[in-house]
């Protein structure tokens, strides 16, 4: 019984280490030396680009905020690339040309990243600048990411992820997306964030043009980039970006499978960067927040049958192994019930089961040989 008490409390001491350990060492390392991001009122050349498939439902919303923002015009170039759209999303668009929006179409439907590539190779600005189509922006959003990058340490930078009801108006963000910006903030203090808000991030263009890959999460490998070439990414707490959750909590699990197994991927394909002989911090960082966050489905599974086999023969693991039940049975309540979710409490467990359950189906598909490149984007 003791190599279960190991795995046992191994298996524990992961998931706390990945939730609240992990945050807590950036804390305290914060508190002995912080990293500050020098911003200043500057106004470079910039690329606007919005990546859009069939969106002809929302790409006028989109035109018309991006038409909004605060920047001198002369310097802002507003790019759409189109993923070979079938719908009358390229038509919309050529509307707009007299406003000087652009359009890049594919000429075959290769992905998000690959239309991206096509705007990366034509923007002329020195900053670029990505935004989904479901993404709504405040006026001044280019002007205030674009202050970031007077700090010649920084190679990219993440917006924060606001949710907004169906009627556009501002609403109370979950917990996990509250914690995860809680841990961007610690992150740029101690040294460079480890992903980007996909939504809305910027980065300067040689970052973008050094290797940027068709095949690759590019809100995570942009990070990637920047680091290779001696440069970091932060999170801006002025810089939000603000979208509606996905109404069909099918179609929000997968589209949490789909960004993970993109995510393990990227990581994949690049431990390089996971050295510590070569990029200490980093490399920490790196397994820290992603690698540890996605074995916790497997730790989950492992402390909880590991605590059932030391429950049938020791009294002080029978409670513990009591909590553990209560912790499931109240997660597929709210699963299962939808009003349970009411209650903090249970809402909070199911959102995590769920989310742990998506990263294991994330492995499942990788290890089977899957790779997602193609995407649809989720309607909200």
């Amino acid at each position: 019984m003791f190599l279960v008490e190991i795995v046992f409390w191994l298996s524990i001491a992961l998931i706390a280490y990945a939730y609240v350990g992990y945050p807590l060492v950036l804390g305290l390392v914060s508190l002995v030396t912080a990293r500050r991001v020098e911003k200043a009122d500057v106004s470079p050349s910039v690329t606007f680009i919005i990546t859009a498939y069939n969106e002809e439902e929302r790409i006028a919303e989109k035109l018309n905020n991006t038409l909004r923002l605060i920047f001198p015009r002369e310097k802002l170039e507003i790019l759409v690339a189109s993923d070979c759209s079938s719908d009358k999303t390229d038509e919309i668009v050529r509307s707009y040309g007299d406003q000087g929006v652009q359009l890049l179409r594919a000429s075959m439907r290769k992905g998000k990243e690959a239309a991206q590539k096509l705007a990366v190779e034509a923007a002329k600005g020195e900053i670029l600048v990505f935004s989904d189509v479901a993404t709504i922006l405040p006026e001044d959003a280019v002007s205030n990411i674009a202050k970031n990058f007077h700090d010649p340490t920084v190679g990219c930078v993440s917006s924060v992820d606001r949710f907004v009801d169906q009627d556009g108006r501002g609403s109370g963000e979950g917990a996990y997306v509250r914690y995860e910006m809680f841990l961007r903030s610690l992150e740029t203090r101690v040294n460079s964030l480890v992903g980007l808000s996909g939504s809305f991030f910027a980065a300067r263009r040689e970052v973008c043009k050094a290797s940027w890959s068709e095949d690759l999460q590019s809100d995570f490998n942009t990070v990637l980039n920047s680091m290779r070439m001696g440069l970091r990414g932060v999170a801006d707490p002025d810089s939000i970006g603000y979208y509606k959750n996905i109404a069909d909590e099918r179609k929000e699990y997968d589209r949490k499978v789909r960004t993970v197994l993109r995510g393990i991927s990227v990581f994949m394909r690049s431990l390089s960067l996971v050295n510590p002989m070569r990029h200490a911090v980093f490399a920490w960082q790196m397994l820290s927040h992603k690698l540890c966050r996605w074995l916790v489905p497997f730790a989950m599974v492992a402390a909880f049958v590991s605590n059932a086999l030391l429950a049938l023969s020791s009294r002080w693991y029978a409670p513990l192994f009591l909590i553990q039940a209560l912790f499931y049975a109240m997660a597929l309540g709210g699963i299962l019930w939808k009003p349970l979710l009411r209650l903090p409490i249970i809402k909070l467990s199911s959102f995590f089961l769920l989310v742990n359950a998506s990263i294991f189906q994330a492995w499942l598909r990788y290890w089977s040989g899957e790779r997602l490149i193609v995407w649809e984007p989720s309607k909200r």
